[in-house]
């Protein structure tokens, strides 16, 4: 049951047009990931992005990203001209992704892509579509209706097609029908390509391990479809949104602006809605991680338009009655609860009546003052254990950021020498996580390569850096991959089951 993995997002892949893809380097990163003894992959959210470009603030939850969509599979169909891919990639950066050029030059190389496709007499394609009519016409209108509108918040458009009337509904599907084919094709190109990806790696010995935020973005199809679903007033708006409250590292709290789910709705419904979404997952991945965990338990209610979240008030989650129901449903759900931060005794109660894996993340473990949940005595083997996840800084670049007499901790746990090297107590690092009980152990890419924080992928709270860094391409070396199989031979994780 040992196993190892790495966490490398889908867009940080040193792919040729601007962003990592379904294309070569994917596969390629898989064949590496197989040489180095690891058997899952971990991932972050593979929706659609708007502005912050954040994985985690989808325009849906069932959709895929279309900047994803590998271009040279299209090239290969017929679509596309390689030099067309060329150009629009120009103003590109192969140690960076640009979404501003992407933005500007992606989708209208997807449009001509579309044109030439002949898709809507496809039968594969209308069997999609129709496997699919549960959430992708929503979407699709959606998404065409932005375009329509220079990308302008569905909460700011007219009431008629904001509050979905009929009219407004079949004027707008007549007028936009080909934008809306539009993304339906986007969407039958990215699940066509991830599912082939997926079954390559599977092949491989690599299973998947996908991200879900707990919550939906606000301008979203979700939002805008299911308005019942959520905690939306009469006219369609929110009227409570989540967040943290304030704590020692944020006096006003953390204002996210994701609007809050109507529980009662959900369960009188039985949780379909929830049920179609994780089942939904499941065909994308292998494994999920559930982000926010705790918010199943209490979540934190901020009133609709203040400015911070000082204001907010916990309330009750649909706890393990939505886990039940679920298992019901759709089985064991191979799941990692996201059980970071500050935990009730009802959250805790809640994962352990689960029996899914919590999170141990090794460079939360180190404080001078007092002893830390995170250090590996304190593990179970149901766990997963990581060196720092997509949040934190790089391990290299940690070192730097410790306490003076935190580090002097982690030097002695790990036995080493207080004149080791950043790269050296990187690679300390991951062995104590490779060699701790958790049955599960992700290390970042970043760590594996000892990359200083012009790596990192995401600094929370921030705007502007995040979600960049791409792998350069020869990064992943034969010789990386021969250090990485022998610790993970070494601890006894090379790929038992």
């Amino acid at each position: 049951m040992r196993n190892s993995g790495i966490l490398l997002p889908v867009a940080s892949l040193p792919s040729k047009y601007g962003i990592g893809c379904f294309d070569k380097s994917a596969y390629e990163f898989v064949d590496r990931l197989a040489q180095a003894g690891q058997t899952y992959w971990q991932i972050l959210p593979m929706g659609p992005t708007g502005f912050g470009d954040s994985p985690y603030q989808s325009f849906s939850t069932f959709a895929g990203n279309p900047y994803f969509i590998s271009l040279d599979e299209l090239v290969k169909k017929g679509y596309l001209q390689t030099q067309e891919c060329e150009e629009a990639a120009q103003g590109t950066d192969e140690r960076r992704v640009q979404y501003g050029v992407l933005y500007e030059k992606r989708f209208a190389l997807l449009r001509r892509a579309f044109g030439r496709s002949g898709i809507e007499a496809d039968t594969a394609f209308n069997a999609f579509v129709q496997a699919n009519s549960s959430w992708l016409p929503d979407y699709a209108l959606f998404m065409a209706i932005k375009d329509s509108r220079n990308g302008q918040s569905y909460l700011e458009w007219e009431e008629g097609i904001r509050l979905r009337r009929p009219e407004a509904m079949v004027s707008y599907k007549n007028k936009l029908m080909d934008d809306v084919y539009f993304y339906e094709f986007l969407q039958y190109e990215f699940y066509s390509q991830w599912k082939a990806l997926k079954s390559y790696a599977n092949k491989k010995g690599v299973r998947i391990i996908g991200d879900i935020p707990i919550y939906v973005a606000l301008d979203s199809a979700d939002t805008w479809s299911h308005p019942e679903l959520f905690q939306f007033d009469p006219e369609g708006r929110p009227v409570g949104v989540a967040g943290c409250p304030p704590d020692a590292f944020s006096e006003t709290g953390q204002l996210w602006g994701n609007p809050l789910y109507h529980w009662p709705v959900h369960r009188d419904s039985g949780y379909a809605w929830w049920t179609a979404r994780i089942q939904n997952c499941y065909e994308w991945y292998d494994m999920v991680r559930i982000d926010h965990f705790r918010g199943f338990d209490e979540y934190y209610a901020i009133p609709y338009g203040d400015r911070t979240a000082e204001h907010g008030s916990w309330e009750p989650g649909p706890g393990m009655d939505l886990f039940r129901t679920l298992r019901e449903e759709l089985g064991e759900l191979p799941i990692i609860a996201e059980d970071l931060g500050f935990l009730t005794d009802s959250v805790r109660q809640m994962l352990k009546d689960s029996g899914f894996p919590g999170m141990k993340v090794l460079q939360f473990a180190f404080d001078s003052r007092e002893d830390s949940d995170y250090l590996p005595y304190h593990y179970d083997r149901n766990s997963v254990v990581y060196t720092g996840t997509h949040d934190n800084s790089t391990t290299y670049s940690c070192w730097d950021e410790m306490a003076k007499e935190d580090r002097a901790v982690a030097v002695r746990y790990m036995n080493s020498s207080r004149f080791a090297s950043k790269k050296r107590l990187t690679w300390n690092l991951i062995c104590l996580a490779m060699g701790s009980v958790s049955d599960l152990c992700v290390i970042p890419m970043q760590d594996y390569l000892c990359l200083p924080n012009t790596a990192r992928t995401n600094a929370p709270s921030t705007l502007g850096n995040n979600w960049q860094w791409r792998m350069d391409r020869n990064a992943f070396s034969d010789s990386l991959c021969e250090r990485i199989r022998k610790i993970t031979k070494l601890y006894g994780r090379l790929g038992q089951e």
